[in-house]
């Protein structure tokens, strides 16, 4: 018999929340490293979550009338200063061609940290008329920003992500594009993820560079913490005025576009880890997860068994899930702990007792609740637990987020929920941004969002006492 393969422990998340974060991505073969600081390799298990995020997202987008295109990666330094406000927002984190070969470069060559340049160049050269508009772009692609600091997921120096990328006649029509693209993202963490999000706008100060409105969907991780999953930039028409792009609309009047950009990374794979993993790993929605239903065979060396096993991927696989069955000899008890730290929402097993009664055994990873499904009504049985557990999954999140959202009128009552474990604070704000400011130097604390659905939870900013009318989210983030 072969030597049986060890199964490998993580740290338990209530004693050291990052080693465990950090224990389940490499542990459950998602991230490797790499011999550069910030770099990290996705690995076929972690690549295919993003795959499968991508092709959602992507068909959502679609269907909205965006198209795919591809851009350069390299940005000349004249054209990245063209925008100043947008410049300065990315500098510290700009790495920099200066050679090609053994030549040095007459202009220093930007690695893109983001693409708005690009296509600004472009579009200027391609716009002429109202007829041009509006230009519905997307992009797949990885950037590069010199972070300080690294974590998986979390923080990379390179990463993938899309950027979106819109041009617009009227500064309404690029705010609804800004606003629906938004609601895209809301909508896949919610539907497709089991993420409830707060969705709202950020504050000056934290807004995107060069934008005059970030929209952002802020998610609560498990340890309270507050994680920017998705943002949608308006930017006016700032940019098409630093690139010299106009068009003539339909009285002949050469004016200038509006421009959009929004974003989402494989930062939210990060997201998905801390939201809904446990001591033995990770535990991944099932419209997410690579391998939705693991078939096990018990008993498998017994005559039928792994045939009756293999018999029940076919028929999942047929219904279009993404099943597979597990024939090595490794144990049954090590099968369910490595697919149990891999997250695999569905684990059906069969033996010989079960072939007898023509049933399986379902065991739920989220709350490893098992019941008896008879074979005969697999084809229904399957799909609905599915759904009943990304139910479950979201519903879960969701007591996390409400039962860890308080409301505060003065700056105690946040200092007190902070040290009773924290969470999202509501309180009232000022508009100030000395209070903001104030905020994470007193508590270390920033502002996630003003939300658009809005409450009175006070009368006063807690800070400076004075009145106030606008309702915000503070949190500590990743």
């Amino acid at each position: 018999m072969a030597k049986e393969k060890k199964v490998e422990q993580i740290t338990d998340m209530d004693v050291d929340f990052a080693q465990w974060y950090t224990d389940v991505c490499t542990k459950a073969e998602l991230i490797g490293y790499t011999s550069v600081k910030g770099m990290f390799i996705l690995r076929p298990y972690g690549y295919a979550i993003w795959e499968n995020i991508m092709h959602e997202l992507d068909a959502r987008f679609k269907e909205k009338g965006h198209v795919n295109v591809a851009m350069p990666m390299l940005i000349p330094e004249s054209l990245l200063q063209r925008e100043k406000d947008h410049v300065e927002g990315f500098a510290p984190e700009c790495a920099w061609v200066t050679h090609g070969g053994s030549e040095k470069l007459e202009e220093r060559l930007c690695i893109r940290p983001t693409s708005e340049t690009l296509f600004c160049e472009h579009w200027a050269n391609i716009v002429h008329s109202w007829r041009d508009l509006p230009l519905l772009y997307n992009q797949w692609c990885s950037v590069l920003r010199w972070e300080k600091t690294s974590r998986p997921f979390l923080r990379h120096r390179e990463f993938h992500w899309q950027e979106g990328h819109t041009l617009h006649a009227t500064a309404e029509e690029a705010i609804a594009e800004t606003e629906q693209q938004l609601e895209v993202y809301a909508r896949l963490c919610e539907d497709f993820l089991a993420m409830p999000v707060v969705r709202g706008c950020k504050t000056d100060k934290e807004k995107f560079a060069g934008a005059e409105r970030t929209y952002t969907i802020e998610c609560m991780m498990h340890d309270r913490k507050a994680l920017q999953s998705g943002t949608s930039h308006y930017f006016g028409d700032g940019f098409a005025k630093a690139f010299g792009i106009t068009y003539s609309d339909k009285e002949n009047k050469l004016v200038h576009p509006h421009e959009t950009s929004w974003g989402l990374s494989t930062r939210i794979i990060g997201g998905l880890i801390m939201t809904h993993g446990d001591n033995n790993g990770l535990v991944l929605p099932p419209r997410v997860a690579p391998i939705q239903v693991v078939v096990l065979p018990i008993a498998q060396h017994k005559p039928g068994v792994q045939e009756a096993a293999a018999a029940l991927v076919e028929r999942l696989t047929k219904l279009g899930l993404r099943a597979k069955g597990d024939f090595s000899d490794n144990s049954p008890g090590w099968k369910f702990a490595e697919y149990e730290m891999k997250g695999v929402p569905l684990r059906l097993e069969i033996g010989p007792k079960d072939m007898e009664a023509g049933q399986c055994v379902a065991v739920s990873r989220h709350n490893r609740e098992k019941r008896v499904l008879p074979l005969e009504s697999l084809e229904t049985a399957v799909p609905a637990l599915l759904d009943e557990i990304h139910g479950a999954l979201f519903a879960r999140a969701k007591a996390n987020l409400d039962s860890h959202t308080y409301t505060a009128r003065t700056l105690d009552e946040c200092r007190e929920i902070l040290q009773n474990g924290g969470g999202f604070i509501k309180t009232m704000w000022c508009g100030d941004e000395r209070c903001e400011l104030a905020m994470k130097e007193k508590l270390g604390v920033t502002s996630r969002c003003i939300p658009f659905v809005q409450e009175k939870v006070g009368d006063v900013c807690p800070v400076c006492g004075k009145p106030a009318s606008t309702m915000i989210y503070w949190g500590v983030a990743y």
